[in-house]
This record gives C-alpha cells, structure tokens and sequence, in this order.
C-alpha cells in the first residue's frame, strides 16, 4: 500500500500527519477515561532484597490490574541496589506497567537545602536512566507533606501551599526536559482553599493525586453498599470542589488514592466503584492503591 504512494507529493506527508493526530487522540482518550491505575511501593530496597522480590510486584500487579508503579528510591550509592531497580523496572516494563521514582520529604517546600536535597534526588533519577538507557523511569512521583509540621496543621491553614507549588514546578522544570512525568500526592485539604489557591495548585503539575483516607474503615459496621455510595459520592464531591470556577484546559488531571487500612478485601470494589462514579468526567484520571507493603508478610 505504501509503495501506491507517490512520495514526491505533498499527500503522503498530510495522510502521515492524520495518521498521527489519530494516534495521539486514542491515546489520550485512554488515558483521559480513567484508565490509571497506580500502586504505592515504600521501602522498595527490601522489597526486592526477598526472593523473587521483583517477580512478586510484578505478579501482584498483574492480578490486580495495576498499570503503573510508584516505587521509593533512596539517595544511597549502591550498586546492587540499582541493579535490582533496573531489573524490576525491566519486568514491569515488559508487562507494559510503568514505573514512577516515588520522592519524598516533609520540607521541600522551604527554598534552600530542603529543596535542594529534593532536586539532586530528581537528578539522580535522570543519572539513573542515562545510565540504564534499557530501563528508565518513566516518570517521578512527589510525596511532599509540609502538612505534617506543627505550624501548617489545621483546617484552612494553607500557609505552605505557595512553596509547595514552587517546588513542585522546580521538579518539573528538570523532569520535563527528560521526558519524565511528574505527579504529587496531595491531602483534600487544598482542595478546600480559595479559587485562587486552588489555581495555584492546579497549575503547577499536569497530574495530582488525591488521598482520599479515612471515609471507612473494616469495623465501622457498614454494608458494602454503604461504603461504596459513600465513596462515590465524597469523590464526586471532591473532584467538582477541585476545579470549581476553573475552565483552564491546561489544569491537572486527578488520580485518586484510596489505602488498605480503610477497605481490606472490598478494596478491589471500592476502585471500580470510583472509576464507575467518575469515568465521564475529563479531569479524572483513575485510581491508585496504597500500598503494595500492606499484602507482604510483617517483617520480623
């Protein structure tokens, strides 16, 4: 069919560009409709220490329909290490899942050596993948909780919001360049702040992710039912609150974390639930589990 073609002229250049338009749209729309679904790994180096620790994830995630992983990486220069991040990025690349280097820290709002500790650690994921060309992170992911110091508590007290954004956006200004995406766990409180913080906060990245804790919990007495309605209505409620007098096409899209604790085994209903509750709106990307670490066996 290619060899019809008349290369000389302008038509196969404009059939090559419809071509790619369509490509990009199904892709989108795929990734618009709710189709993230993300998994938390914290203290990954022991994790992948146990035998078969790599083959384990992976499993686990294809049982369970995750397609990316958020997997916590430490600052420490060892060799062995890397090689069994290079290997588990390897196994769940060939099950199409993508991997996300998870960073955190509780000051990295505050300009200075907080967030510069911060930003050599996003450096040191793009040394990694030069030095693994085979086996890249696809992308970082942010667990930044100014929140949790004494002088940011309390309802409405957003205080931190302007330095979180702005390192937020002192990420991306590194990742971006690498091709590596960038996505941040928030708490539903800034979700509750003025229209013009929530601005702030959804201008910063292209993806944010909820942490929708607390709604339920296995010995509260509710039915199934209950918790499901429960969690499809909070999440509604949170998503319009999020992007209310904004028509920005450029906002974040939101993934929704739902954890273990809350849920146990009706956690596989409560994120089909959630992609039920809020698969037609646009600004909603899917759902994210934490954490792969409440499955494995307590450490002794």
């Amino acid at each position: 069919m290619l060899g019809s073609i008349d290369l000389g002229s302008p038509r196969p250049f404009a059939l090559a560009k419809v071509f790619l338009a369509a490509i990009l749209s199904v892709c989108f729309t795929a990734f618009a409709a709710g189709e993230v679904h993300g998994l938390w790994v914290w203290k990954t180096s022991s994790v992948l220490e146990a035998p078969q620790g790599a083959e384990n994830l992976r499993d686990f995630c294809q049982s369970q329909g995750i397609n990316e992983v958020y997997v916590s990486i430490s600052t420490r220069d060892d060799d062995a290490e890397e090689s069994r991040l290079a290997h588990v990025i390897e196994l769940l690349h060939r099950s199409s899942i993508r991997v996300e280097a998870l960073l955190s820290s509780e000051d990295a709002d505050e300009a200075g050596k907080h967030r510069d500790k911060l930003l050599d650690h996003v450096r040191g994921v793009l040394a990694f993948n030069q030095n693994h060309t085979k086996n890249q992170f696809d992308g970082i992911h942010l667990d930044i909780e100014p929140q949790q110091r004494p002088e940011n508590k309390g309802a409405g007290n957003l205080r931190f919001l302007p330095g979180l954004t702005d390192a937020y956006r002192a990420v991306l200004a590194i990742a971006e360049p690498a091709h590596l995406t960038v996505n941040a766990d928030i708490q539903n409180k800034l979700l509750k702040g003025t229209l013009d913080e929530r601005r702030i906060l959804l201008t910063s990245l292209p993806r944010l992710t909820l942490m929708l804790y607390e709604l339920s919990s296995p010995n509260d007495g509710k039915s199934t039912e209950a918790k499901t309605e429960k969690l499809q209505a909070e999440s509604r409620k949170f998503m319009a609150m999020a992007y209310e007098g904004m028509r920005d096409p450029h906002l974040a899209k939101m993934i929704i974390g739902l954890r273990t604790p809350d849920y146990e085994g009706q956690l596989p209903a409560m994120f089909k639930a959630l992609d039920n509750a809020n698969h037609a709106d646009p600004n909603y990307l899917g759902w994210a589990h934490h954490s792969y670490n409440d499955s494995l066996p307590p450490t002794k």
